[in-house]
């Protein structure tokens, strides 16, 4: 694996852990792709540093189990201020 591609999977890591972020705001973060992210994190990660990636992993799992609760809040959120 190239240098510079287990670099950018430990920074955006780091980055999820230190800021319990999501992947798509992770992946606006760092200017590459939800895929990109995911497959760091989920795939590359485990052959460069298994704890960080478990750490990484877990919030991740956490933010995919919450979604549908953002996503309903946001659409609350939307015909709130269209009625008004």
């Amino acid at each position: 694996m190239r240098k510079y591609i287990e670099e950018r999977a430990i920074d955006i890591a780091e980055y999820i852990v230190a800021n319990n972020v999501t992947v798509r705001q992770a992946a606006k973060k760092f200017g590459v792709s939800k895929s990109t992210v995911h497959k760091d994190i989920t795939e590359r990660l485990e052959d460069i540093d298994k704890s960080l990636a478990k750490r990484a992993r877990k919030i991740l799992d956490k933010n995919k189990s919450e979604r549908h609760i953002r996503g309903g809040l946001a659409t609350k959120k939307k015909y709130e201020t269209l009625h008004i």
